[in-house]
């Protein structure tokens, strides 16, 4: 179904609050009919058809005269909710709060006008009999009363998709319409105190003319207002349950789909009063998880998510821990002639490339990456989370990592030296800015044998320690070499290839 425009979901609007307001004067008109002619026994007076007909022509008149004053009261008062449904722009705040408003303020219209009908009527019939005007305004106060608050819950129900317009810009600060508690107040007032009200003023009425009625007209008429206390009753209420069920279902709904990890729902804001507030609070609520996962979704890409896992359940802390670790350090070939060579955004494409290969092999070995450093990446295995076999997973990580760089990034090699130890693994930094790392022996070796692989044909050693470590399934797809001495180790280091 195609999307309405802001004009012509106005005269949609319009359209069905005209019928609405219709109808619930003419149900009224009928409430006053019926009250009048069968259930309040009727005083004695003077020529009746002469009163009958003094009435009628009062009620033309006042008709005539209300229905006018009334419309373009209407009209005047809803002329900025138009203009900027009409013109498809966002409401001011103030042009929001009206919108929100207007079913209150037709409530009052229709209370004005049969306020004023039933002062007319009194003063008119006060000349003839003071119990037959007392009789008349009551009937038209209770009339009135239906009016007035049934028109309320029709016209806030029709512009439900007019009211969630004006509420996207935010909500107010306080509710700017009656909320529930004055919503459940007008269904009894239509659904229960009409009818109670009919019944005292009947009780009334038989008692000041005692002897005047039949039982049997008496009982009728009690029937009739508890048959129709029972059914508008119980459609009214219907009517307040589902206003107020459906955006509490709404939110229900919401709520469920976050708690399944469905961060991206938005409960639609339609009320201006409490239940908008709730509903504009989930959405808040729901914005802030989905910052906060964008965060967290960005911290582990930052720092690997084994230590964004770690960090979330532990805390952090600056310090570290001694630990035993499996560390492949990779470094591309040429990186300064690759820069020199080719245009920056082909250089920082190929180094994605580079770096995409080199964290999916070492996450499918159970690896992170625990920092890039320009062209080159230190992997750990073992820190933060614990391994059974750190090492083989390393250098069976960094066979595959070796074969797959030549095959799909064959103009760009690199070297790669892995070695396993005792390390310090842990946050390290200031309080205001710090980064998990490991630093130790190990470490240092890892990042030495990967400058002699650059100019090894296999691109590819392990320190002895290492191969010490692992199982005898993984070492025994390598062959120990001779031994080298490092830049900056007192000791030598016997090598590996695989």
């Amino acid at each position: 179904m195609a999307k309405l425009t802001g004009g012509e979901l106005w005269r949609r609007n319009v359209r069905r609050s005209t019928v609405a307001i219709v109808a619930a004067n003419a149900l009224a008109a009928v409430v006053v009919f019926v009250f009048l002619s069968w259930i309040i026994p009727a005083p004695a007076v003077a020529h009746p058809g002469r009163v009958t007909l003094l009435n009628f022509a009062v009620f033309v008149a006042y008709l005539s005269v209300a229905f006018p004053v009334a419309w373009v009261w209407s009209i005047r008062r809803v002329r900025p909710t138009r203009a900027w449904m009409i013109r498809e722009r966002e409401p001011t705040p103030d042009e929001r709060d009206l919108t929100l408003r207007a079913p209150l303020q037709q409530l009052q219209i229709l209370a004005a006008a049969w306020g004023g009908g039933a002062v007319l009527f009194f003063t008119v019939n006060a000349a003839i009999s003071l119990a037959l005007a007392v009789e008349v305004a009551a009937a038209i106060v209770l009339g009135g009363v239906v009016t007035s608050a049934l028109g309320y819950l029709l016209i806030e129900r029709i512009n439900r998709s007019r009211t969630a317009l004006a509420l996207a810009i935010g909500p107010p600060r306080r509710p700017a319409s009656p909320g529930v508690t004055a919503r459940l107040l007008l269904t009894w007032a239509i659904g229960t105190s009409v009818f109670l009200l009919a019944v005292a003023a009947l009780s009334i009425a038989v008692l000041l003319h005692a002897g005047g009625e039949s039982l049997e007209r008496v009982g009728v008429s009690v029937l009739v207002l508890s048959v129709l206390g029972l059914g508008v009753g119980l459609l009214t209420m219907r009517f307040a349950a589902r206003s107020v069920a459906e955006p509490l279902e709404s939110i229900r709904s919401a709520l469920a789909e976050v708690e399944r990890g469905h961060i991206e729902v938005e409960v639609p804001v339609e009320d201006g009063s409490e239940i908008g507030l709730l509903q504009a609070g989930v959405n808040r609520m729901v914005v802030g998880l989905r910052e906060r996962e964008r965060l967290r979704d960005l911290f582990g890409r930052q720092v690997g998510e084994d230590v964004a896992r770690r960090a979330f359940e532990r805390g952090v802390e600056l310090g570290g821990e001694i630990r035993e670790a499996a560390v492949l350090f990779v470094d591309v070939v040429g990186s300064t002639r690759l820069a020199a060579t080719h245009p920056p955004e082909e250089v920082v494409r190929a180094l994605n490339a580079f770096f995409g290969i080199v964290v999916a092999v070492v996450r499918e070995h159970g690896g992170s990456v625990n920092k890039f450093e320009g062209d080159a990446a230190l992997c750990v295995f073992g820190v933060p989370l614990a391994m059974d076999d750190a090492p083989s997973a390393a250098m069976a990580a960094g066979r595959e990592l070796r074969d797959r760089l030549a095959a799909e990034l064959s103009d760009l090699s690199a070297g790669i030296g892995i070695s396993a130890g005792s390390v310090v693994a842990g946050n390290i930094g200031a309080e205001e800015r710090f980064e998990y790392t490991v630093i130790g022996d190990a470490v240092n070796e890892a990042a030495r044998l990967t400058e002699l692989a650059k100019r090894h044909e296999g691109r590819l050693l392990a320190a002895e320690a290492i191969l010490a470590r692992a199982s005898s399934t993984e070492s025994g797809r390598w062959r120990l070499e001779g031994s080298v001495q490092l830049r900056g180790r007192a000791e030598a280091t016997r090598i590996a290839i695989a």
